[in-house]
């Protein structure tokens, strides 16, 4: 058992150091992106007369657009590795409370009170289960668009909300679709037949 921890930990360690690794090669991006925006500026603040120069720094700037949207989903797909990670090392540390005679690890699902499960959530964070019962499953990238948040900070809510129960996970294919809870689902409908 020790023997797993310490290779999810590993693994887990590995997955940080190579989330960090592109994060520095996002900066060198992003400084050229700023250079070739400014040149650009300065560019059609001058007279037009050197078209081909435009057009060859739109495509220089098109070229490096691309490169960091790669490098951005890379980022994304091991954020979601990371995730999946930290769930088996919890599994782990807590495998000694659950039946013995169970080859496979569960966790207990975690019930929600129905009279304080809204309090103790921000404002966001109930904007989202709402869009979720309204409008179904969606992605963290899908619901990053609607709150207008960071990828990282949608992630790290997303994570929460379904940590502590609120939300279901499709957990099949990244990146993860995530179904608000039935009974969250009646407590709303009951709090928003409350409102109406």
């Amino acid at each position: 058992m020790a023997s797993k921890v310490d290779g999810s930990y590993s693994t887990a360690d590995a997955s940080y150091r190579r989330a960090d690794n592109l994060e520095r090669r996002i900066v060198p991006f992003e400084e050229q992106l700023s250079a070739l925006s400014q040149s650009i500026q300065l560019m059609s603040q001058n007279s037009l007369e050197n078209t081909q120069n435009n057009t060859n720094f739109l495509s220089g700037l098109a070229g490096l657009e691309s490169k960091l949207k790669d490098i951005e989903d890379i980022q994304e797909t091991f954020g979601n590795k990371l995730i999946v990670f930290e769930e088996e090392i919890q599994k782990l540390s807590v495998a000694p409370a659950l039946q013995e005679n169970k080859n496979e690890i569960m966790l207990t699902p975690l019930l929600i009170k129905r009279d304080k499960a809204l309090a103790a959530l921000t404002d966001t964070e109930i904007t989202v289960l709402e869009m979720l019962y309204k409008e179904g499953a969606k992605t963290a990238p899908e619901i990053k668009e609607r709150v207008h948040l960071s990828r990282e900070h949608t992630a790290r809510l997303m994570k929460k909300l379904y940590e502590e129960g609120y939300l279901e996970r499709e957990s099949g294919k990244i990146p993860f679709r995530y179904t608000i809870k039935k009974e969250m689902e009646a407590l709303l409908q009951k709090t928003e037949n409350q409102i109406s």
